[in-house]
């Protein structure tokens, strides 16, 4: 059996969730399902990033401690997901025992094999980053390019990761197949090109952190704490087994803008601590309203709830899956996601599922027929699953999501062209027409299912399907002709009612 273990950025907990964070964590949630669709032995992590002095400044601001933080925004997080329906095997806190062991253990490791030594820093730093600039990084010489507000000046004794010693071990890695897209990778070789510099890993300023355990002076830097949550949640530190049987296999999801640290500190530390880099990591773009990146700091915090309560959850899903592209930049816009939800949800999908068992209903006495094995509609199913599985295993959702809606489509239009209702009850014209709409449906409540986690259970229940659409297994689930027929054909409200924008 073949693993897959994906995971998300983990997230800050000086605030709440918007759909900034929830659009990675939804598209890790669909390739997780489409890997579980395909037999993949998967694992999905996600989680929360509970140390450093964003975090303590955040805390001292609400008078509580920072653990009260932590635990009361990790819940928020947790509660988030819920909503959307996300499929995770893991919710990791970094405040966790195991990963205190994980993150000691690892970077003891790089420190045997001489990877880090002590010294002194002095440095622009931004605590929303939680992470250091030079000059040539600031705008107007002060302000963070990422937050646009000024930086601070630091001070303090550190221990350094000798990050330039791996230069050559990081340009290896780079130009292999191993950041995408292609942009991006080429970005992260050219961090490495202009020249690096060694990097301070240790705070003596705060004690909220996880400490050094050669040093009790000392806690982690929160970057060389928050990025080994991704070896923590598979065993490293506490099952090595478990570790050596997934680590081969990890793929990461992040935003751009943490690709310095995804794409050349992360693979060095791993490195420097004797381990293999990460197989792939994937980088996103932003999502943008009004031009600016979604964040609390911007005032363009939009939570995940607020447009729920509009679109419900597949509506919600389905969005941001099929009109947000993987690795530019989106343009958030109400109006267009009400005509995404009304053209393919409610005209499209919606729309067949009505039609079909209405058809049934009362043209073959609420029977579903078996479907025409020869029908035109089986090789646009066979070159649909192609598209959309080539897709996801790129992923690119919106692709796959464009490939798996054009059989839905091709099946409306097939309806139009023979227009079953108009047809002899019983007769086998309409006894073939019909069946092959159902299996459209069945293979859409399929196909779907990354996306719909609601609908497609709905559509596999009113066709008369026993079990889950999820306890398929792609790819023959997808071969044309396994609606069986004779089953019970149930009409149910509107899947998706047509919305107005507001």
């Amino acid at each position: 059996m073949s693993r897959f273990y994906i995971t998300t950025p983990i997230y800050y907990v000086n605030d709440a969730p918007h759909i900034g964070h929830a659009y990675p964590t939804v598209t890790a949630d669909a390739i997780a399902r489409w890997h579980r669709l395909l037999g993949d032995e998967t694992m999905f992590v996600t989680g929360t990033d509970e140390h450093g002095l964003k975090i303590q400044r955040a805390a001292e601001a609400n008078g509580i401690t920072p653990l009260e933080q932590a635990d009361r925004t990790s819940q928020r997080f947790r509660d988030a997901w819920t909503l959307l329906d996300i499929s995770n095997d893991q919710f990791i806190r970094t405040t966790e025992q195991r990963h205190h062991r994980s993150v000691q253990e690892l970077l003891t490791r790089a420190k045997d094999n001489g990877y880090i030594e002590k010294g002194s820093y002095a440095g622009h730093y931004c605590v929303a980053c939680e992470a250091y600039y030079n000059d040539d990084d600031l705008i107007d010489g002060s302000d963070c390019p990422i937050h646009e507000r000024p930086v601070e000046w630091l001070e303090e004794e550190n221990y350094f990761f000798k990050l330039t010693a791996l230069e050559s071990e990081l340009l290896d890695w780079l130009n292999g197949p191993h950041v995408f897209p292609e942009g991006k990778r080429n970005e992260a070789l050219g961090i490495v090109k202009l020249g690096l510099e060694d990097v301070s890993m240790t705070r003596t300023s705060i004690d909220w952190g996880v400490p050094v355990p050669w040093d009790d002076d000392h806690v982690f830097y929160v970057w060389y704490d928050a990025l080994i949550n991704y070896a923590t949640a598979v065993g490293f530190g506490t099952d090595e087994d478990e570790f050596n049987q997934w680590w081969p296999e990890v793929h990461h999801i992040i935003g751009k803008d943490i690709l310095r640290f995804h794409c050349v500190y992360w693979p060095a530390m791993l490195i420097a601590a004797g381990l293999e880099p990460p197989k792939e990591v994937h980088v996103s773009g932003f999502l943008l309203l009004g031009g600016k990146k979604l964040s609390k700091t911007g005032l363009t915090q939009i939570a995940p709830a607020d447009l729920v309560e509009d679109f419900g959850v597949d509506g919600y899903r389905y969005h941001f899956l099929r009109d947000v592209s993987f690795g530019p930049d989106s343009e958030f816009s109400y109006e267009q996601m009400v005509a995404r939800y009304n053209s393919d949800l409610a005209n499209t999908l919606g729309n067949l599922l009505s039609r079909v068992t209405t058809v049934v209903q009362k043209k073959c006495d609420g029977i579903g027929p078996a479907p025409d094995v020869d029908s035109a509609l089986g090789k646009v199913a066979a070159d649909s699953y192609a598209a959309a599985a080539e897709a996801w295993d790129r992923f690119q959702a919106p692709v796959a999501m464009e490939a798996t809606w054009q059989l839905i489509r091709e099946a409306n239009a097939y309806l139009e062209r023979h227009e079953p209702w108009k047809m002899e009850q019983g007769s086998p014209e309409v006894q073939r027409v019909m069946g092959d709409a159902l299996e459209v449906l069945r293979w859409a409540a399929i196909m779907a299912g990354p996306a719909l986690t609601r609908a497609s259970e709905a559509i596999w229940a009113a066709i008369g399907l026993d079990g889950s659409p999820t306890d398929e297994r792609l790819p023959e689930a997808a071969a044309w002709g396994r609606y069986p027929g004779g089953l019970t054909v149930t009409k149910s409200a509107p899947l998706f009612p047509r919305l107005k924008a507001e």
